[in-house]
């Protein structure tokens, strides 16, 4: 048998390799590589539920098992279509068709009216866009599986009916918070099955002998140091940032082609981790980079660094790092990257590496989080009214406040800015509070935001989706910043709120108008009769 090394192995991670999309054919694959693809698959929560699903079907049912491309539906398929064939009828891929002069959505046409005459079930691989595409152009014949599928786009979720059976990836969340912390057991699953320490596992078995054969390399010591649990709980920290602040989602293809382009690099883990690269989770996790932090002690390590002025303590951290494989380092940007992924690792703890610990450190993914869960988990009762009372005063109305009283910044805290005419300023005084009851009702258990919502004078405004983007925004209102056109995708929304309390406050009797130092009040008593005062 040809001996694989390292890097060989791990090729089948890459998103290039053949074994990135499986299909029949591959499935039959029994050259060297094959064991080390067999050995990473890991059944998800959704295959748990669609193979449980699959002995109940009933003649002419279908299950459209769809998500996004690269999300793992043809490998469940590929799987289940060898148990499963000689009795349910399968379509791996809905984007294929059958003939050149045939589209995809007269394949599933064909699909659909050979499932009608037979007695069989049909599997259905799927992307969520190709739905939308046959629900609008699929054969009038098959009114009702596109009425179904318009049902199940619309609310979003996983829909039984009798016959039309629709399990979508998207409702799997890749990421969970929760008040034990946050996480992604998807993620840790297949970092730790890929570099768990175990002769079983066929990728240690080529690393150590790949160690002992020809000592370290970059890529045995980036082997081991993404199979630290500390490094991987880093990792999960920084893909669940860049799904919140960058909007990213998660498939299992760029996953595991992100593991690839991280261990298989001619850097360092910790430097090609914050590369870029053709792969979709580096280009935003660069975004994060730990060396392009400023703070005082920071600037001042790059600067010793570059006059080669070195603590005994870094001298000794240095020294440490041979254990790992790590040597040659010669940048200080470098140092402050592996600074950031191993500072919660026990067996480097030193007040060398704990000093670094609190300049890395930003707490807005855990503030963002922490208020996630008091919305999710709210009911309309008890102590976390409260709670929910101090957020919304102190952070959310107060936000809502300060920008839309953004040109007229002396306003109290009650009074919100209309508009301005001649040079005066009009303004009128609202209660502005949360309202429990939406909040209790407007959960939507998607990671990705919060429903906010807010009643001015009594009338409930629409709710407002808080991205930890809209929160990070507020809190820098809060703190005196000035939104430019840089934060134009959370102005908007900020716009929109301001726009509904504009239109509230259009109905109110009594009015603020404003010149310089003096204020006028007026009242609309009615019957034509205006009492102005001045205040």
């Amino acid at each position: 048998m040809a001996i694989v090394d390292l890097k060989h192995a791990l090729s089948i991670l890459s998103k290039s390799s053949p074994y990135a999309v499986s299909t029949e054919k591959s499935s039959k694959r029994h050259d060297i590589l094959a064991r080390y693809k067999d050995y990473i698959y890991i059944e998800t929560p959704i295959e748990t539920d669609f193979s449980k699903k699959l002995p109940s079907l009933q003649p002419n049912d279908i299950i459209f098992l769809c998500g996004s491309s690269g999300d793992g539906k043809s490998e469940i398929l590929t799987r289940y279509n060898l148990e499963w064939k000689s009795k349910y009828d399968f379509h791996l891929d809905a984007t294929h068709s059958f003939s050149p002069n045939q589209t995809a959505i007269q394949a599933l046409d064909a699909r659909f009216s050979a499932n009608k005459i037979s007695t069989r079930p049909l599997i259905v691989g799927i992307n969520i866009g190709m739905l939308g595409n046959y629900a609008e152009e699929g054969s009038k014949e098959h009114g009702d599986i596109k009425n179904a599928i318009q049902s199940f786009l619309k609310k979003d979720g996983n829909i039984h009916s009798s016959k039309y059976i629709f399990m979508d990836f998207e409702q799997y969340p890749k990421f969970f918070l929760s008040q034990e912390g946050n996480g992604s057991d998807f993620v840790k699953s297949f970092i730790y099955k890929i570099t768990q320490r175990n002769l079983n596992n066929p990728f240690f078995a080529v690393y150590e002998n790949e160690l002992k054969s020809k000592g370290h390399s970059i890529i045995t010591a980036n082997f081991f140091i993404l199979g630290l649990k500390s490094v991987q709980d880093k990792v999960v920290d920084l893909l669940l940032k860049t799904r919140l602040i960058k909007d990213q989602f998660l498939t299992a293809r760029a996953l595991l082609d992100f593991i690839y382009q991280v261990l298989n690099s001619n850097s360092y883990l910790f430097d090609s981790l914050f590369s870029g690269g053709d792969n979709e989770l580096l280009e935003n996790i660069k975004a994060f980079d730990p060396a392009n932090l400023h703070s005082r002690k920071i600037d001042e390590f790059i600067i010793n660094f570059n006059l080669n002025i070195h603590s005994d303590e870094f001298i000794d951290f240095t020294e440490k790092m041979h254990q790992f494989g790590i040597y040659g380092i010669n940048k200080a940007e470098t140092y402050l990257r592996l600074l950031y992924l191993i500072g919660n690792e026990r067996s480097l703890e030193s007040s060398f590496v704990k000093s670094f610990k609190s300049e890395f450190e930003n707490d807005m993914v855990e503030q963002y989080s922490n208020i996630w869960l008091i919305h999710e988990e709210f009911e309309n009762s008890g102590q976390i009214k409260k709670e929910i009372n101090r957020i919304y005063k102190e952070l959310i109305i107060t936000a809502i406040h300060r920008y839309g009283n953004r040109n007229s910044p002396n306003l109290e805290r009650d009074v919100f800015f209309i508009n301005e005419r001649n040079g005066f300023k009009v303004a009128v005084e609202l209660d502005v509070r949360p309202d429990f009851q939406g909040i209790a009702e407007k959960k939507n258990g998607k990671i990705g935001y919060f429903n906010a919502v807010i009643s001015v004078d009594g009338i409930i405004l629409k709710p407002i989706p808080v991205s930890v983007n809209l929160l990070s925004l507020m809190v820098k209102i809060n703190q005196g910043y000035r939104p430019n056109k840089h934060d134009k995708n959370v102005i908007l929304l900020l716009d929109e709120i301001v726009e509904q309390i504009v239109q509230v406050a259009n109905k109110k009797k009594t009015l603020f108008i404003i010149k310089g130092k003096k204020k006028f009040k007026i009242s609309d008593e009615g019957n034509d009769y205006f009492e102005v005062s001045g205040v």
